[in-house]
This record gives structure tokens, sequence and C-alpha cells, in this order.
């Protein structure tokens, strides 16, 4: 069997919304779609009991990575942060895309996902006067076990509590 094969991919976009209202553009960035992703779509071919996308991880990460943030491996299962803040996908936007970005009422290749984390969210932790982000992950089930479908690791990003944080995911599979 020919061991070469288009690997999933992504890319994703955050924009902070100050208090204030001014809008800050941090840019498209590439992330890294895991091996555990090819597991789950494995066993929804099967027909056995996997779960896409099911929450989403923001987590601290590393102090150490703001002089300079270590890519993430594809072997990776589960963010660095130890404890880091779970929230459910469900409400959030979700859609496919066509071959040049728009969103398409019919099955493609290619997802979408926007999440926007309100003032507030997450928490900043007690003596800290940001919520320092560096790292997520999306993640899915494989039965009850949880699976990481992607994972991303970024220069840190300071969220104020009044700050707002749209991340747009785009996955091509």
């Amino acid at each position: 069997m020919d061991s070469t094969m288009a690997l999933p991919k992504g890319i994703y976009h955050d924009t902070i919304i100050t208090a204030g209202g001014e809008i800050i553009d941090l840019g498209w960035r590439s992330n890294i779609v895991v091996d555990r992703c090819r597991f789950l779509l494995a066993g929804f071919m099967k027909g056995d009991a996997s779960f896409g996308i099911q929450r989403i991880q923001i987590g601290m990460g590393s102090a150490g990575w703001d002089d300079g943030t270590p890519p993430p491996q594809a072997s990776d299962t589960m963010l660095t942060d130890p404890a880091p803040v779970t929230l459910p996908i469900a409400g959030t936007q979700i859609s496919y895309l066509d071959a040049v970005g728009n969103a398409t009422a019919g099955p493609t290749h290619r997802l979408e996902i926007t999440l926007t984390l309100p003032a507030g969210t997450p928490a900043i932790p007690l003596g800290m006067t940001t919520y320092p982000m560096r790292e997520f992950g999306l993640f899915g089930a494989f039965g009850a076990e949880s699976y990481m479908i992607d994972y991303v690791r970024h220069p840190v990003i300071h969220k104020r509590a009044d700050d707002a944080l749209i991340r747009t995911i785009r996955l091509v599979f």
C-alpha cells in the first residue's frame, strides 16, 4: 500500500475585541491535525462509537515558550497545560466550506469552526491580571475516551477579563 497520503491540515484566525471596541486582528496561522484524528475517522468509517468535535480546550502552555514556541507534534494527544479550560462545542458555529472558503449547505471536505470566548472566559486565575493563552485543541471522542483532533501552540495572547476573542478554525480533510 502506498504510504504517501494527503495529510489533513488546518489554519486558525484570532480576533480580539476590547471593552473599548478596538478590534485586534491576529491574522491566519497554521495548525496541526494530529494523528488521533485519523483514529476517529477510521472509527466512523467502521461504524464504531466515534464522535467528531465535542469540545475545545484552552491552555496557558508554558511560559518558557515565550522566547520561541515549539511546534506541536502529530503524535500529541493532549495539551501541555495540566489544567486546561474545557468548553463544549455545542452552540458553536460549524460550517462546511467550498474551495474558496464560502459556507455551503452541502457536505465538503472542509470545515470552519467559529468560537467566541466572551468577556470573562476563560476566568483569570487568582494573582494574574490576564489569562495567558498559548495553546488550544479540538477534541472528539471514541467511545468514552477523549481524542485530540487538532492542536495549536501559539505566541502568548494575554486575554483580559473584559476582552472577547473570536477564534476561527478551518480544517481540510
